[in-house]
């Protein structure tokens, strides 16, 4: 036998980083979308004119908790790789990805700044792009597991253009969470 590890070792390496990477990824999510309501609980949100592609409110934590259980799966792949020279800067770039991802929700639904949302929704892509061709390198499954989420940060971007086409003093139509609400007379 010349293997170091058997594929069950493997194997079970794997399922014991996913088993800490998958329920970390869903908290950081969580947490951040708790920052500032979204959708139906946003006031602010409820009266953005939005495009006809707009999907329902409900399916918005339905697809970014899948999307969230895919990224701790391909997490756990890469943190895995022990062998990988990647493997190092891969997690890097996952992390700064994962910072810009959990910005953009309270930019969005907090501050009401639809602009810089577009801006963080652009570099997410980027960066998300970067990450899945630097995870391609060290294991091609765990790209394959971030498709989805390239491709509904991609959806996302061109809904939130449309928003900002839509309203274009989307700022304005309610005070933020972070602004003064106390108006005195």
């Amino acid at each position: 036998m010349r293997e170091i590890a058997s594929r069950g070792q493997l194997w079970a390496a794997y399922l014991r980083w996913a088993v800490v990477t998958v329920p970390f990824i869903l908290l950081l999510g969580f947490t951040s979308a708790r920052l500032a309501p979204a959708g139906d609980q946003n006031p602010w949100f409820m009266r953005l004119v939005k495009p006809e592609i707009m999907p329902p409110n409900w399916a918005f934590p339905v697809a970014w908790s899948v999307l969230y259980v895919l990224l701790g799966l391909a997490l756990a792949m890469i943190i895995n790789a022990r062998g990988s020279t990647l493997r190092g800067p891969a997690l890097v770039v996952f992390a700064v990805q994962m910072a810009v991802n959990l910005a953009w929700s309270p930019v969005f639904f907090g501050m009401h700044q639809v602009v810089p949302a577009l801006i963080i929704i652009g570099v997410l892509f980027v960066l998300a792009l970067i990450t899945t061709i630097l995870f391609a390198r060290i294991r091609l499954g765990a790209a394959i597991l971030l498709l989805p989420y390239l491709a509904w940060i991609g959806f996302a971007g061109y809904l939130l253009f449309l928003i900002n086409e839509l309203n274009p003093n989307a700022a304005s139509l309610v005070p933020s969470r972070s602004a003064d609400q106390i108006q005195i007379r």
